[in-house]
């Protein structure tokens, strides 16, 4: 299992993880984010990104744990989901992560059963661990795997009442 694995590290509250950067599109500072009535706990709404909308996770509620608050330091990774995109909002971004193949280890099985399946592995750095990121997993609870970008209507998003 040779070979570098490049990653976007990113923290989330006083957590480290990453995911592979092929997976990520973009990573951008966090625009207004529109609420969707009736959605999941850890959907943070809807953004406009250039046309698209792209679903937002707010990923300290993913986790179940108390969002952290909204800083300046806070960006949503935008993700490639299989011709779609999603924004996952993290704390903050903080590097690009090389390490070799080989260094990433299976997660406890503890691990594995308290977080779901979609921690991929763990990784050491020098000092510290690495979360590895199964975004499929992370982005698939029900209605998230359904929910991909799609391009404003050319109505600017307002829905059309037809003439009487």
């Amino acid at each position: 299992m040779a070979g570098m694995l490049h990653l976007v590290g990113f923290r989330n509250n006083d957590d480290f993880f990453g995911i592979p950067i092929e997976r990520v599109r973009e990573i951008v500072r966090v625009p207004e984010v529109t609420a969707v009535p009736e959605s999941p706990d850890f959907y943070r709404g809807i953004i406009n990104l250039r046309g698209r909308i792209v679903p937002v996770i707010d990923m300290s509620r993913r986790l179940g744990k108390t969002p952290s608050g909204e800083g300046k330091a806070n960006r949503i990774l935008v993700l490639e989901l299989g011709g779609g995109l999603a924004g996952l909002l993290v704390d903050s971004v903080s590097e690009i992560v090389k390490m070799e193949k080989g260094a990433i280890e299976p997660p406890p099985e503890a691990v594995s059963n308290a977080a779901g399946s979609f921690v991929a592995g763990v990784g050491r750095l020098k000092d510290r661990l690495i979360v590895l990121v199964d975004i499929d997993e992370l982005l698939n609870p029900g209605a998230a795997a359904s929910w991909r970008a799609r391009p404003v209507p050319a109505s600017g998003g307002q829905r059309q009442i037809p003439a009487a």
